[in-house]
Formats: C-alpha cells, sequence, structure tokens
C-alpha cells in the first residue's frame, strides 16, 4: 500500500470520528478534480461546483459505507459522476439546458516542452469539440475515455443496456471523428 493510501485511510478514520481538519484535508486533495468531473458533465461552473460540494458532504455523511472495495477517490468520483447525471436529467426534463457553451480549459501544466504545446492544443480542440456534439455522445464519451469507466459501468450510469451504450460510444466516436476531420484537427 502506498503512503499516500495510507494517509488517506489515516484521514478517513479522522473523518469517522467527526475530526473537520481532516475532512478539509480530504476535500483539499480532491475538490479539484471532483469539480472538473462534475463540469464536463453538466456544462456550468455554477451547478458544478453545487454538485461537488453536495457530493462531499454526501461522502462524508455516508462515509461508513465506504467499504474500501475501489480507493476513496474512485468512491467519491462514483458519487460526483450519479449526482452530475442526476442533475443534467433534472435540468433536460425542465428545459434548463443553456445552449450557448461554456468554455472548458484544459488544465495548464508549466512545460517547456515545444511538443507539449501542440499536444495541449489538441487535447483543448478535441474538448472544444466533444462539447458540440448531442449530449448522449458527450457525456458517454466524458465517462469513459476521460472518466475511464467501462461500458458497463456507463450502462449502468446512463440507465441503458451493455450494447446500447457500446453502440452510442462508438457512435459518438464517429461523430467526435467526423467534427475533427472537418476542422482539420
Amino acid at each position: 500500500m502506498s503512503q499516500l493510501t495510507e494517509h488517506t485511510d489515516v484521514l478517513l478514520q479522522a473523518c469517522l470520528r467527526g475530526e473537520s481538519r481532516a475532512q478539509m484535508e480530504i476535500y483539499d486533495r480532491y475538490y479539484k478534480a471532483m469539480y472538473n468531473t462534475a463540469l464536463r458533465i453538466v456544462k456550468d461552473s455554477a451547478t458544478a461546483e453545487d454538485i461537488m460540494q453536495e457530493s462531499f458532504l454526501s461522502a462524508f455523511t455516508k462515509l461508513d459505507t465506504f467499504k474500501g472495495e475501489v480507493t476513496f477517490g474512485a468512491w467519491l468520483k462514483r458519487i460526483v459522476v450519479n449526482n452530475s447525471i442526476y442533475q443534467y436529467r433534472k435540468q433536460q426534463k425542465q428545459n434548463e439546458i443553456p445552449f450557448e457553451g461554456v468554455l472548458h480549459k484544459v488544465e495548464d501544466k508549466d512545460e517547456t516542452d515545444a511538443d507539449s504545446g501542440s499536444t495541449k492544443q489538441m487535447a483543448q480542440k478535441v474538448m472544444e469539440t466533444m462539447k458540440q456534439l448531442k449530449d448522449s455522445y458527450r457525456i458517454s464519451l466524458t465517462l469513459h475515455l476521460i472518466e475511464g469507466y467501462d461500458y458497463e459501468e456507463i450502462g449502468e450510469i446512463m440507465d441503458m443496456s451493455y450494447g446500447n451504450c457500446r453502440t452510442t460510444i462508438s457512435r459518438a466516436k464517429e461523430s467526435l471523428r467526423k467534427k475533427l476531420s472537418s476542422q482539420n484537427v
């Protein structure tokens, strides 16, 4: 077990005892990744922030149900993804989804390598093009390619069969390829 995992386990035990300092350290460790996960699904920064906050509150409240079968980060991400999908569906039912896109930026890291600049530009272009996909394609690709969920997990999250999930992701990839090639990327 790595030192980071051991330290996380110690922090989680402290959280179970109600130690707010441990909760804050867990929050500081995971908030950015969880916010980005929510943002990629709901495409609204304020909504993503709310989802992230609610997800942490839910995780801390239900921490006694965390069995350690997966890492805490994976468990927390699942909560964030589920909350994001729920919020997305709720917005869709209320027709409150804004049509104007919110620009998402790929995290910039200080790298001096010239290749990293073109890689960052390409990643940014792919992320921007993904926003042009229909929502089911965008969400399924985000969960598969960015969040790393497999077809079975995505099918469960999006409430679709395994076969339908594979087909949706395949069509989403093809749609993304066509959009990227039409932009000469």
